[in-house]
């Protein structure tokens, strides 16, 4: 991921969804942002083939997974 999201554009995004922030908060808002898509951009490069959306792995049962 090339474009870092800035404290700036946090701000006016966070006010255009009707969240706005105190000035304090928008370099943490920017760096988590950036880390959330980073995070995204990383699972998009997975490559899942014929993996069935919500399959468990081989040999697991809904009660082997604790939420």
């Amino acid at each position: 991921m090339t474009d870092r999201l800035t404290a700036q554009e946090a701000a006016r995004w966070a006010d255009r969804a009707g969240l706005p922030l105190e000035e304090e908060r928008h370099a943490v808002v920017a760096a988590t942002a950036d880390h959330i898509a980073a995070v995204v951009s990383t699972l998009r490069e997975l490559e899942l083939g014929e993996t069935a959306p919500g399959a468990w792995p081989a040999g697991w049962e809904a009660a082997d997974v604790t939420l």
